[in-house]
């Protein structure tokens, strides 16, 4: 959005950019993370919403997709994906949601108020394709990116209160997620292919994104080493494919989750299930975790890599397209163990995990619910003991 905006909202997004990554400030990953006991226990029998969690905590149902919204008038939309919280003057906070159908698209956000209440709920974005992923700036908009051909991120209000931007100098590919770097005025990109790139964009001028260099991560061969960024020719890929118009560009596979925290950006490939990191300052990549990396013996607790989050305490929580329907985390001391799992929705996929402003609250979705379609998606809160700094 524009200047004013972001002026006007710096302080409050401020509560939400602290949070996460704390503990991953020292050097290079020493080896991908192995199966460990996590700091909560394992999840225990499922709850009432088919819902398994460890010991303390509670899940909720918030939304469904084609019913009203709580008490509000407004219908939840279908096959929710990607989502964020943003704080609020009031004490509360908004969890933005994309919808990743065709047409139809866009993405709506619910409202809660200091105590946790849903006070209301509204649409942020209509008339696009397949919004899968996305990410937050810290200027308080939510990037919703398309996940199609030549697609698009669009830039959004989560209040609702300002139109949609078209961000095309964002580059024109299958866009999965973005995360916002305030220290070096960056944003990263993820793109949903086989051959995969990941890009970063650096805005003309930091807190408008209309104007910008678009450049793809290059690198030679391996999983960990330095790594370098060229500028992407022809961002609007009149000709040629963006990830096809550098040589050196390093290849991902599937791409889909990215997040950023003191000084990493963290992204995912779900094609061979792995969780890299990229170290900002120092330029460099390493593998966080890889499920051909296992300890021999070992159970790989994490495929389908997909979404992925960070709380107060740098724990990454990694969301399952597939798989056994989990949310797994993987701490700082590179353990990766089993958070949440979704019993009797095999069909679906987990999407769009997202803490609270306070770090007291989780919300994600099962995309096509029980029934397997983008017509039953399920959104979800749950609450307990997450740990702080």
């Amino acid at each position: 959005m524009d200047r004013r905006s972001l002026l006007r909202t710096a302080a409050v997004a401020g509560s939400t950019a602290a949070l996460g990554g704390s503990l991953w400030r020292t050097a290079a990953v020493a080896a991908p993370a192995q199966p460990g006991a996590g700091p909560y226990g394992p999840p225990g029998p499922a709850d009432a919403n088919g819902i398994r969690l460890p010991a303390g905590f509670t899940s909720t149902v918030i939304a469904r997709t084609g019913r009203k919204v709580g008490s509000t008038g407004y219908t939840w939309h279908p096959a929710p994906d990607g989502g964020a919280c943003f704080a609020t003057e009031d004490g509360g906070w908004i969890y933005v949601s994309n919808s990743e159908v065709s047409p139809g698209g866009g993405a709506g956000a619910v409202r809660f108020g200091a105590g946790g209440d849903i006070t209301g709920a509204h649409r942020i974005l209509d008339g696009t394709r397949r919004n899968c992923a996305g990410g937050s700036t810290p200027w308080d908009t939510w990037l919703s990116c398309e996940e199609t051909d030549r697609g698009a991120v669009y830039e959004t209000d989560p209040r609702g209160r300002e139109a949609a931007r078209r961000r095309p100098a964002m580059g024109l590919f299958k866009h999965e997620a973005a995360a916002a770097d305030p220290v070096r005025e960056a944003v990263y990109l993820t793109e949903d292919e086989p051959d995969g790139c990941l890009y970063r964009f650096r805005p003309s001028t930091w807190g408008a994104l209309s104007a910008g260099r678009l450049e793809v991560l290059t690198m030679g061969s391996g999983t960990s080493g330095p790594v370098g960024w060229s500028a992407v020719p022809d961002p609007a890929a009149r000709r040629t494919r963006t990830r096809h118009q550098v040589a050196a560009a390093k290849h991902f596979d599937g791409g889909e989750g990215c997040h950023y925290a003191a000084g990493h950006c963290w992204f995912t490939s779900k094609g061979d299930n792995r969780v890299w990191q990229l170290d900002c300052a120092a330029n460099t990549l390493d593998l966080v975790y890889d499920d051909d990396l296992v300890r021999q013996g070992e159970d790989a607790p994490l495929s389908g890599v997909d979404n992925i989050t960070g709380s107060a305490s740098g724990d990454l929580f990694v969301a399952e397209d597939g798989g056994n329907m989990e949310i797994c985390l993987i701490t700082p001391q590179a353990v990766v163990a089993p958070f949440l799992r979704v019993e009797g929705q095999s069909g679906s996929e987990i999407t769009g995990p997202a803490f609270s402003p306070d770090g007291k609250r989780l919300y994600f979705s099962s995309q096509r619910g029980v029934g397997g379609r983008s017509s039953d998606g399920i959104t979800y809160e749950v609450s307990g003991p997450f740990r702080g700094r």
